[in-house]
């Protein structure tokens, strides 16, 4: 019995042993975590870098020198005050009804700060000398035709714009690069940042692009919206708050979010309105508010918040090389380019028809810095965005490659919903055609054609789990133009069809 007693001692020995070195592993991995990230001064929001080293004191709440020195000669002059011959042994958490303020509480608890607002320490050296920021290397910039080939697998067509896109991107980096590792020419030559401004209908893949970009290429990448944007002190997101965005998607590191792209949509939202007498807070404020960040400045922006508030840190963000893209669809700009053509060769017996540039779907081609100003866009704005490209209006054979081409096409993606059901999936050339010639009427670009599939396929998801004997659907030019219903074939029960073999329809 005693051997048994003491086997069982070891036993439990060891497994105290074991649980203290798991909590001293997980206590080391939250003080590293911990490590990571900046102190922030808890009354004026400074951090650690700006503000120098912070005092902690409990409820995990740390207050800067200077706020702390405040706080000393508020008390002081507090202390000071005439308050009779024995004010100064009065002891105040004697009396009633008069407490000291608790920190702990206004933390809520001490749970500290949140963790989106908490900013990311620069890495230091043996020494501790802050570490210089991550360079780039010019041989690791992927080239244009490798960009261009990337976005090809998710993007048809716009063989332009992707190419336009793709050397904008690859000269923007190599610009970064030539600072980062100090590459100065004899003549003394710097290369100066290039922003774009992409023009296109609704629906013809602007975001698409950018966000396909943003998988492709190891930056952060922030797509903002420009309509929520309002001049400071008016209800909205501040000018800086694409700058924050920013900072969110590199995790709060300055230093990599200095070298980000951020997409701006709906630019063409932030013309000057006309015939008005009210002050333009969201559209003309907005962009010569947005010249600074444009061109490169050092802007102070609120950390995991979109508007400057007391109980938000700030940092600052230097914007010299951030490419900005900005993307709109600019309605009623066709109007301003066929009133421009029309004017240019109305003259004389061998003039054109005024109606010679009403079917042409890609006059937005043809825009000029010109017609953005007449549309409402200001001249500082447009200099600051010095490559201007359109993207083409889809047609039909277009919409049909979109239905099946790219990775991750809408027609693929419906067939891989039917593979958990074990059912085929396939579409005949008419039926293709039928559904890009019903997207084109609407003019919803290619937006419509998921609204177009899910209205023919509601019915057919709905009934295909009810027989478990189906086993192909095949939808037909009959069906889209209602003329019929889907053709159906039957499981053959000998030889059931293997699940690799499905979603392998016709095209």
């Amino acid at each position: 019995m005693n051997d048994n007693n003491d086997f069982r001692e070891v036993i439990e020995e060891d497994e105290d042993d074991r649980r203290t070195k798991i909590e001293d592993i997980i206590n080391d991995d939250i003080d590293n975590k911990d490590d990571e990230y900046e102190d922030i001064c808890y009354v004026c929001r400074r951090p650690e870098s700006v503000a120098g080293k912070m005092i902690h004191i409990p409820g995990d709440i740390c207050i800067c020198n200077d706020c702390m020195q405040k706080t000393f000669d508020s008390m002081g002059s507090f202390n000071g005050m005439n308050m009779g011959p024995q004010s100064d042994n009065i002891d105040f958490s004697k009396m009633p009804n008069v407490s000291m303020i608790n920190l702990n509480d206004l933390m809520g608890g001490g749970f500290g700060m949140p963790q989106s607002q908490r900013l990311k320490k620069k890495q230091a050296d043996r020494n501790g000398k802050p570490k210089e920021a991550p360079r780039i290397d010019i041989k690791n910039i992927p080239a244009p035709h490798r960009i261009k080939a990337l976005l090809d697998e998710y993007v048809v067509g716009q063989e332009q714009a992707k190419k336009v896109m793709s050397v904008a991107v690859y000269n923007h980096y190599k610009r970064v690069a030539s600072l980062d590792n100090l590459v100065e020419e004899e003549d003394g030559v710097e290369i100066e940042k290039s922003n774009m401004l992409m023009i296109g209908p609704t629906g013809s893949g602007k975001t698409y692009m950018v966000k396909t970009l943003a998988r492709l290429l190891d930056v952060p990448l922030a797509i903002t919206d420009a309509t929520s944007l309002t001049e400071a002190g008016y209800i909205g997101d501040d000018i800086e708050s694409v700058v924050s965005k920013l900072l969110a998607a590199a995790d709060n590191d300055v230093e990599r979010a200095e070298k980000g792209i951020i997409f701006i949509d709906e630019i063409d939202k932030l013309a000057k309105k006309k015939n008005t007498n009210q002050r333009d807070v969201s559209g003309e404020s907005v962009q010569q508010g947005m010249l600074k960040l444009l061109e490169g400045a050092e802007v102070e922006v609120p950390v995991g918040a979109s508007s400057k508030n007391a109980m938000v840190p700030m940092t600052m963000v230097d914007t010299r090389n951030i490419l900005f893209i900005c993307g709109g669809a600019f309605p009623d700009l066709e109007e301003i380019i066929k009133e421009r053509l029309n004017k240019a060769s109305s003259m004389g017996f061998v003039a054109d028809l005024k109606d010679k540039y009403d079917h042409d779907e890609n006059i937005l081609g043809k825009v000029t810095v010109e017609d953005l100003r007449k549309f409402g866009m200001i001249p500082e704005f447009i200099g600051r965005l010095p490559i201007i490209y359109s993207l083409e209006a889809l047609s039909e054979d277009m919409f049909v490659r979109i239905l099946t081409e790219p990775k991750n096409a809408i027609t693929k993606q419906y067939r891989k919903l039917l593979a958990f059901d074990e059912v085929n999936l396939e579409f005949t050339d008419g039926a293709l055609h039928a559904i890009a010639r019903k997207a084109r009427e609407k003019e919803l670009g290619a937006r419509a054609l998921r609204s177009i599939l899910e209205e023919y396929m509601m019915d057919i998801m709905y009934e295909i789990p009810k027989d478990d004997n189906i086993g192909t659907v095949c939808i037909t030019e009959d069906y889209i133009e209602h003329r019929g219903g889907p053709q159906i074939t039957m499981r053959d029960r000998e030889r059931l069809p293997e699940h690799k073999a499905l979603g392998n329809g016709a095209q």
